[in-house]
Order: structure tokens, then C-alpha cells, then sequence
């Protein structure tokens, strides 16, 4: 890992910019991190359009969750950003938006195209940058993983045992290979659903938090469209993160 920039915001959070490789990343610290009293940590996940136009609403996360504690952390995802276009994954988001342009069914292979290679190779990135972020000093467990794609979630649930709770954020398509994933997970799980969702099909979002072995598990559900996650569906879900990481 290495930092290519830091500024300290206005309410004392540290940001600092990495590079891991090829992938760009961002760190927040509360003031309070120090080697003595390291923060436990969780992974802000996005959608894959890019960490340039994403930071307004990925720092505005991080200084709240910061106001709890919590460092967190962000990748930029393959195929976003500056990073390598894939040409096949392209092609599927563009027949994804010219099927639901039309008002037709989205494919299952079209689905499967445009997600699994995304969660291929998103989570072991998130895995590499999650070694390197808790080997500072400042940066301690447990792990939680919070919104973002969530086929990248349900993996990084079942294959990584640093993460220790999730929020996830039914807002995407799902593959039908993640449902039994989604069966194998048993973390404890707080899932958003805006009910009225104009990209996300309700009854997969439900069957899918039904699908879910975890013991804990709560389907918070609003009235209202994608963008529409009233403010006080986020401090339920800092509520959680603070009852199982601190």
C-alpha cells in the first residue's frame, strides 16, 4: 500500500489516498485512531461507476461513521474509474440498459455476464486491500462491509471471515449462482430495499434476504426509488455496525 495523499476534513477525520497495485483506494480515520486505540474498520462498498464521481456520497459515509469510531476504507472496482475497461462486461451493461429501456426482461445470462465477473475479481481486491488496511497501526477488528454491489457483499460475507456483520443494499441484479451463496451466509445482516425501485426487482430482493442463513438478519424496507434511502434508514444501519463491531 502506498499513500499518495492526505488532508485532514474539517471535523478532524484523516483521508488519505492509495495505491495497491493498479487500484486506487481511499482511507478515512477518525482523530481519535491511534496505535494505542485502533479503530475497528468497515469496507464501503459503491457501484461500479467510479470513485471521482462516487466521493461525494462515500465521504459523506465515512465522517459519519467516523463520528462513531469507525475508520473506513474504499476501492475503486475493476473496471471503474480510470482503471481497464472490459469489453464483454460493456457490451452486457449495454444490453441491460437497452432491455430495460424497452421495458423488456433482463436476462438471466445478460445478469450473469454484467455481475460474475465483477465479483470474481472485486473480492479478492477487497481481500488484498483488507490485508494491508489492518496492518497499520491505527486500524484494528472487527470488519463490517457496507452497501455497494451486493453479489460483492454475499461473496465477501461467505469468504471472509475478518468480516464480522454486513448492510447490504438490495439495489442490484442478482445472479441465480449468488442465491446459493446467499444460503451459505450466516454473518449477522442488516439489508436496505427501496420498495419502489425502478432497476431492482422486488420479489428477487426478497427472496434473496429469505435465502440468507444468518441467525440475525432484519429487511429494512422504504417507499421511494433507488436514490431515495431516507436518513434515518442510515443511522439504523450505524446502529448496527456499532452494536456488532465495537
Amino acid at each position: 500500500m502506498h499513500f499518495t495523499s492526505d488532508q485532514r476534513l474539517d471535523d478532524g477525520v484523516l483521508e488519505r489516498e492509495f495505491t495497491l497495485g493498479e487500484i486506487p483506494g481511499i482511507l478515512w480515520t477518525p482523530a481519535s485512531a491511534s496505535a494505542s486505540a485502533p479503530a475497528p474498520m468497515i469496507l464501503l462498498g459503491h457501484p461500479p461507476l467510479g470513485l471521482r464521481k462516487m466521493y461525494p456520497r462515500l465521504v459523506a459515509r465515512a465522517r459519519h461513521s467516523a463520528a462513531d469510531g469507525f475508520a473506513t476504507a474504499t476501492i475503486e472496482l475493476p473496471g471503474s474509474g480510470d482503471r481497464p475497461r472490459w469489453p464483454a462486461v460493456e457490451q452486457a451493461r449495454a444490453d441491460l440498459r437497452r432491455a430495460m429501456e424497452a421495458g423488456e426482461p433482463v436476462s438471466d445470462e445478460t445478469v450473469d455476464a454484467l455481475i460474475l465477473p465483477l465479483v470474481e475479481k472485486a473480492v479478492p481486491e477487497w481481500q488484498t486491500a483488507l490485508d494491508a488496511l489492518l496492518s497499520l497501526p491505527e486500524i484494528g477488528g472487527p470488519v463490517g462491509y457496507s452497501g455497494g454491489v451486493i453479489s460483492i457483499g454475499i461473496r465477501l460475507a461467505l469468504v471472509e471471515p475478518r468480516i464480522s456483520a454486513a448492510v447490504l443494499f438490495a439495489g442490484s441484479f442478482v445472479p441465480r449462482a449468488m442465491f446459493e451463496e446467499a444460503r451459505q451466509v450466516t454473518i449477522p445482516l442488516h439489508v436496505l430495499l427501496q420498495w419502489d425501485d425502478e432497476g431492482n426487482d422486488r420479489q428477487a430482493a426478497l427472496d434473496l434476504f429469505d435465502a440468507f442463513s444468518s441467525k440475525e438478519k432484519s429487511l429494512h424496507a422504504h417507499l421511494g426509488g433507488h436514490t431515495g434511502v431516507p436518513q434515518f434508514a442510515g443511522d439504523a444501519a450505524a446502529q448496527f455496525f456499532t452494536r456488532h463491531l465495537k
